[in-house]
């Protein structure tokens, strides 16, 4: 069985974390695509295209702009570590053993509007960037138009 969660809007980049034999994410190539169509963007249209306040739309421009490969753990956080709101809180990544995270890994999505789908052990780097974003981009008018069968054949 394969469970499919959403990601998160809040992150958590400062807890400790256990030490963990990270994965990079599979669809990274797109994802700096992405990135690099957002960089192409204002704060403020960030901002207008996200529906968020001009504080939030000046974070996710620096976002972008820092985001590099390759991914470490000094730019980087696993994915079930990162994401914090209501999912991940249920989840309780931190009280996991080591057989309950490597099960998550092998059982556990999330769906992305940057990274596709990232397994839990995913090093991902900060930013906001939802499914239904309405983001041209070489594929199309939005995120479901991007990502299309890519996401469901992983």
């Amino acid at each position: 069985m394969l469970a499919v969660v959403s990601p998160a809007k809040n992150l958590d980049y400062e807890s400790n974390l256990p030490s963990l034999d990270v994965t990079q994410p599979r669809l990274l190539d797109n994802a700096e695509e992405l990135v690099k169509v957002c960089r192409q963007l204002s704060p403020q249209q960030l901002g207008s295209l996200m529906k968020i306040s001009d504080k939030l739309a000046g974070l996710n421009a620096a976002r972008f702009e820092q985001w590099q490969r390759p991914f470490n753990e000094e730019n980087a956080r696993p994915a079930m570590f990162a994401f914090n709101g209501d999912v991940y809180t249920g989840l309780d990544a931190a009280s996991l053993n080591s057989e309950a995270i490597n099960t998550a890994q092998q059982q556990l999505r999330i769906l992305s509007g940057l990274y596709g789908v990232l397994r839990p052990l995913d090093l991902m780097q900060p930013y906001r960037l939802e499914m239904g974003t309405k983001l041209d981009n070489p594929k199309g008018k939005n995120l479901y138009e991007y990502w299309g069968d890519t996401i469901t054949e992983l």
